[in-house]
């Protein structure tokens, strides 16, 4: 026999209005019951971003910045949130020192560098090419910045910023749910 019990927690019902707006003046309690039931998962339509995360963080072409670093550094986001950076780092060895391509974070005071491609000095392999695909998150004060050594170094790509600070997806440029 169906037993149905009455829930009543203030985190499940402020995430019910939050997902669901329309439901705010909702007076109900929630309730659970002990019989199986299938489940839809609406909660993409109901936060009304209507995509999967791997077409919501899609690049775009009115979304994206682009870069291309040899031989400099360069800053390539200083707003906090969450970015995708898509690149291509190719290095040789010409210069007789290390080549080194890198993705730096600074919170203002410091670099931390996060990810490099070096190409030793004494290295007998001509050159190295590694592609780029990671989510970065920065805090308010962080900033992103390529770097490339040389003039042997390429560091080509794009950045797109996919999440505000607090969370909130940023779709492609151009997508418009229904």
């Amino acid at each position: 026999m169906a037993q149905v019990t009455s829930i009543t927690s203030e985190a499940l019902q402020a995430k019910i209005r939050e997902l669901l707006p329309s439901q705010v003046g909702f007076g109900e309690d929630l309730q659970a019951s002990n019989v199986i039931l299938p489940i839809v998962d609406l909660t993409t339509t109901a936060e009304g971003s209507g995509l999967d995360v791997s077409m919501q963080q899609a690049l775009n072409y009115g979304g994206a910045t682009v870069f291309d670093v040899s031989n400099t550094t360069t800053t390539i986001a200083s707003v906090g949130g969450y970015y995708r950076i898509t690149a291509n780092c190719s290095a040789r060895q010409a210069s007789g020192s290390d080549v080194k391509g890198k993705i730096i974070l600074n919170d203002g005071a410091s670099d931390k560098i996060v990810w490099q491609l070096t190409v030793d000095a004494l290295s007998s392999t001509l050159g190295y090419t590694a592609n780029v695909d990671y989510i970065i998150f920065l805090r308010s004060t962080d900033s992103i910045k390529i770097n490339s050594n040389s003039t042997s170094c390429f560091f080509v790509g794009s950045i797109r910023q996919i999440a505000t600070l607090t969370g909130e997806l940023i779709n492609p440029v151009g997508f418009s749910p229904e």
